[in-house]
């Protein structure tokens, strides 16, 4: 059972989510972003290499263990697009991260095709000072809807409509999004193999 933990991001949406569902379970708690590390650069080819290169830099930062994700929307119209890539998708040409023009930019490219069908990914990498890294991976499918719908959530959650909900991530409050989002699901393994000990 982990009694310390380092997460790799300095996602702000991230954190709200992670802190949720940890703070209480995990004795020791930190984030890079709160910490003023550095993000490591992401130039994996897969979610997998992308989570482990994140947390492996924390680890070897912190000599702690470190959890990073690799998050991103896959739609099938558009062949795993924007896939690994769905951040920088937002990114502008100053690289700044722009989302309302990325789900434009998305509903563009497949409104007309027939297939809108799409799902939410994240790989889990957990980097142990021993050198071990282990996975856990999270998906809930949906299709896009556009315009965008609601306030919360962030990223491309406002065009996005899980299977079997009327609503799309981001009309849905923090809880309900997260006991069927793909980092809820892959955050829920990770306490149930990690943190409760089972």
């Amino acid at each position: 059972m982990l009694n310390e933990l380092v997460v790799a991001t300095h996602n702000t949406g991230k954190i709200a989510e992670i802190k949720n569902l940890l703070v209480d379970r995990i004795e020791d708690l930190q984030f890079a972003g709160e910490l003023g590390l550095e993000e490591a650069e992401e130039n994996g080819n897969s979610f997998h290499e992308n989570a482990k290169i994140k947390a492996t830099a924390i680890m070897q930062a912190t000599g702690k263990v470190a959890l990073a994700d690799d998050s991103g929307l896959a739609v099938n119209a558009l062949n795993g697009e924007p896939g690994i890539y769905s951040a920088r998708w937002a990114e502008d040409k100053n690289g700044i991260r722009n989302f309302n023009l990325a789900m434009e930019k998305l509903w563009h490219k497949i409104k007309d095709e027939v297939d809108k069908s799409a799902y939410f990914i994240t790989v889990l990498a957990l980097a142990f000072p021993d050198g071990r890294v282990e996975y856990i991976e999270g998906r809930v499918d949906g299709k896009i809807i556009y315009p965008p719908k609601g306030t919360n959530g962030f990223g491309y959650d406002p065009i996005f409509l899980p299977h079997g909900y009327s609503k799309s991530f981001a009309e849905m409050n923090r809880e309900e999004k997260q006991k069927i989002s793909h980092r809820g699901l892959a955050l829920q393994k990770f306490i149930e193999k990690y943190v409760c000990g089972q």
